[in-house]
């Protein structure tokens, strides 16, 4: 059976993504001086206004506004942004429950992860394709002295897959911002040279494949001044563009005992290694936690019947091997020392420096 399957991805530019990585950048500088920091602290942008609210319980002594100033200038926004802090203190309710002898659940809810062996990242291949691309769009902008790309983007990826094996990339959409003077001859020539022909392998590249680029015409308003951004909006790009379940919560700007974030990381661990090791071609992990309490309600399998060995061994496996509990998943993976505001852009998964990406 043939068919074809899309998923999309954000530049750092985006407004969505400018609000995840203030969020991440936050929250990166709280557990640097205390790593006991409870944070859920987001953002949100228009225009020149910058909203930066939540809660947070840390010992750190944080300037909101630097902080969401410097990531804005680092993304290359150089306008004068008006910053609005409102940040109070976590509810000591959350607090009392979350923060006893061994970390418990921070909030109810349900995490997926999930796998798939047709990338070497073992995940699907149109949202890899999209986050590449996505990433090397600014890769080039800011390395490129002579650039006449702004920082917002998107891309998007279709995949023909026969056989549930991906054949090849039948459409390549992106959406560019750029300064006025550029036409937008030179704009294609130049995205398809230096960001599409540098980023979709050969084998996947067909003389049929559509390029799609700017189908708007042009792009030159952007970013907050074009669109507005909240904290958390992207999750399907962050997680597995579509193609595996995610769950009801984000992922920027909560701490570890957040197990909308460390749940999901560790569902990914555990679903990558049962596909590394050839128990399934493809594996999808749901795992429930109730705040307050140290061990997940449910943990589910799914292989989509492409296991090699039974469902038992499979669990029994997991079992063996893996510790759902949200203390061991802030050890197990070291999720206090983790570089998140890296992390804000172009995906969560198969990026191998992380260590929910390891092979156990």
């Amino acid at each position: 059976m043939k068919y074809y399957f899309t998923s999309e991805s954000v530049t750092e530019g985006h407004p969505d993504k400018i609000c995840d990585k203030i969020s991440d950048k936050i929250l990166d500088y709280a557990l640097k001086y205390d790593k006991d920091s409870k944070m859920a602290v987001e953002a949100t942008i228009k225009d020149d206004l910058v909203l930066v609210y939540g809660e947070a319980k840390t010992k750190a002594n944080i300037d909101y506004e630097k902080l969401a100033k410097e990531v804005l200038k680092d993304i290359g926004y150089n306008e004068n942004y008006n910053i609005i802090v409102k940040v109070s203190e976590q509810s000591s309710e959350i607090n009392n429950a979350v923060a006893k002898k061994r970390i418990c659940a921070g909030d109810q809810g349900i995490m997926f992860g999930y796998a798939t062996n047709e990338t070497k990242e073992l995940m699907p291949l149109p949202i890899m394709l999209a986050n590449k691309l996505a990433k090397r769009l600014t890769d080039v902008r800011k390395n490129d002295e002579n650039t006449f790309l702004k920082p917002d983007g998107k891309t998007a990826v279709t995949v023909l897959y026969e056989d549930d094996k991906p054949i090849m990339v039948d459409t390549i959409i992106i959406a560019a911002s750029h300064t006025e003077d550029v036409s937008k001859e030179k704009l294609d020539s130049y995205i398809i040279e230096n960001v599409i022909n540098k980023v979709i392998p050969n084998e996947f590249l067909r003389k049929e494949t559509k390029i799609l680029i700017n189908t708007s015409g042009k792009f030159t308003i952007c970013g907050s001044f074009g669109d507005s951004g909240t904290t958390g909006r992207k999750i399907i790009c962050d997680t597995y563009g579509g193609m595996g379940r995610v769950g009801g919560g984000c992922f920027s700007s909560k701490d570890p005992s957040k197990v909308d974030r460390s749940g999901a990381y560790y569902a990914r661990y555990v679903a990558k290694n049962i596909v590394h090791h050839d128990l399934a071609d493809k594996c999808e992990i749901e795992v429930a936690y109730a705040i307050g309490m140290e061990k997940p309600i449910s943990v589910y399998i799914n292989t989509f019947n492409t296991n090699k060995v039974s469902m038992e061994e499979i669990y029994k496996y997991v079992d063996t091997n893996f510790d759902f509990s949200v203390q061991n998943i802030i050890d197990e993976l070291d999720l206090l020392n983790v570089n998140y505001y890296d992390l804000a852009a172009y995906g969560h998964f198969g990026r191998e420096e992380y260590p929910w990406e390891r092979i156990k």
